[in-house]
């Protein structure tokens, strides 16, 4: 017996089915990796240059402009500083904020010998200070904090240094607003390299998950006609492979479960006939037994359930047909003579509707027999007595339609079932012949549908979808 697994609708509180696939949640936990990533980097810089603005702005900004006021000095003849011509917007920024931002150039026993614009404070710290190497301090000039930088340097053999003051207010102001910059500069990257790693990462996903995806569409593609296919481990992850290598192994088992139910059934069909056939003969030649009718009518109904499993066990198995150019006209023809004696005797008419050309298909001409044989069959058994079957046969499908009173629409899903009869059925079987029907329909590429009519029940097998004939 074989167990499907149905798929339900998502229960309430589940997450969306586009959230289900591995490629959205892989891109969207990566994207929210690298979104928390640059968040926290931007946070804690921010935090730090606010936190610490002379040591992270300040520092590198003064270093910066006392390099500046060295490479523009101007020299006398005699090798001595005699002007500072600064380029825009340093030398404007010493000219607008005299009070927060100052220099002054000193040879190397302090005597001060260039100043910025503005008033001079002193005394500032007088330190040697070291060739090419800056150094800060902090002081205090006229009651307010400042930061000292200090560069000695030698031109023509003598000795100089340049001095910047940066009150902490103007670090702090420089700093914020360095702050401010540096934010709207992070937002926009934060934007473009999101979008720019969301499109690498989908292309990337894309690649990396295809072999995922081409396997995933080869698992779709095994059915019981197919079982002897296996999937291929080529170019897959490793971590993948080990459930590939067992989804190949459960079909191995699953493949040699079929082969022993079909070889059972087969089996056992083939047993049973011989063994029925010699009851039967002993009970006719026995003219003292009690109701021989009945058990007679028992024998043959056995009888046909085992050729009914024998039918079933051939047609699972797709090497026992054997294709060829089918007339569907011609053979519905053959179906309505072999069972016009069971039609006379239970008083149904049978009718054969067919177009001017007979349609041809490619088929096994005995399995299309069987198909109609057991749709027609079961119709007569359900017609009312001076009731009628009609088979339609146009090129596209073959049509089988009743009068008897019609199935409920709840056991429409059901009859295709192995061994499932509807509750009440007036009729004798093992609920297998339209398991056979469908089996037959499956393995030709057909398909075979039921529909409830306003006056009985009508069967279709739709030719559509078949293979051309070679």
């Amino acid at each position: 017996m074989r167990t499907r697994c149905r798929s339900t609708s998502p229960a309430h509180g589940t997450a969306p089915r586009w959230f289900q696939g591995l490629s959205t949640r892989l891109w969207l936990t990566s994207v929210a990796a690298l979104a928390l990533c640059l968040g926290l980097l931007a946070t804690v810089g921010i935090q730090t240059l606010s936190t610490f603005p002379q040591q992270t702005v300040g520092r590198h900004s003064q270093i910066e402009v006392v390099q500046r006021i060295v490479d523009a000095l101007v020299y006398d003849a005699a090798g001595q500083p005699v002007a500072v011509q600064l380029s825009d917007p340093t030398a404007w920024m010493f000219e607008a904020i005299p009070t927060e931002l100052k220099y002054r150039v000193t040879d190397e026993h302090g005597t001060v010998l260039l100043v910025s614009p503005g008033k001079y404070d002193g005394p500032w710290i007088d330190r040697p200070g070291v060739n090419g190497e800056p150094t800060i301090e902090e002081t205090t000039l006229n009651g307010r904090p400042f930061y000292i930088a200090t560069l000695r340097f030698v031109h023509t053999g003598r000795a100089f240094r340049v001095q910047t003051a940066a009150s902490a207010r103007f670090t702090t102001i420089l700093a914020q607003e360095r702050i401010r910059a540096l934010t709207r500069i992070v937002n926009v990257v934060f934007f473009i390299a999101t979008i720019i790693f969301g499109l690498s990462l989908t292309l990337m996903l894309r690649r990396v998950l295809k072999p995922l995806r081409q396997v995933s569409e080869a698992a779709a593609l095994i059915t019981p006609r197919n079982l002897t296919t296996r999937l291929s481990p080529s170019g897959l992850p490793h971590e993948i492979r080990p459930l590939i290598d067992g989804f190949n192994e459960a079909l191995d088992r699953l493949e040699n479960g079929f082969i022993v139910q079909q070889q059972f059934l087969a089996s056992a069909a083939h047993e049973l006939q011989t063994p029925l056939t010699l009851i039967r003969g002993q009970i006719e030649l026995q003219p003292d037994i009690h109701d021989k009718d009945t058990l007679l009518r028992e024998i043959d109904l056995m009888a046909r359930q085992v050729r009914q499993l024998l039918h079933l066990a051939e047609v699972s198995e797709a090497q026992n047909f054997s294709f060829a150019d089918v007339a569907t006209a011609d053979v519905a023809q053959d179906v309505l003579a072999y069972l016009a004696r069971k039609a006379e005797t239970m008083h149904v008419g049978l009718h054969l509707e067919s177009t001017q050309t007979s349609p041809s298909i490619w088929a096994d001409r005995s399995a299309l027999f069987i198909l109609l044989k057991n749709v027609v069959e079961n119709a007569i058994n359900v017609s009312p007595p001076d009731g009628s079957v009609r088979v339609i046969v146009d090129a596209h499908s073959i049509q089988v339609r009743d009068e008897g009173p019609g199935i409920d629409e709840a056991y429409l899903p059901f009859i295709f079932k192995r061994f499932w009869r509807a509750p009440g059925a007036r009729h004798h079987g093992a609920g297998l012949g339209l398991a056979i029907c469908r089996e037959i329909a499956v393995a030709h590429g057909w398909r075979i549908a039921v529909s409830r009519l306003t006056v009985g029940t009508g069967f279709a097998v739709r030719f559509d979808d078949a293979a051309p004939a070679p």
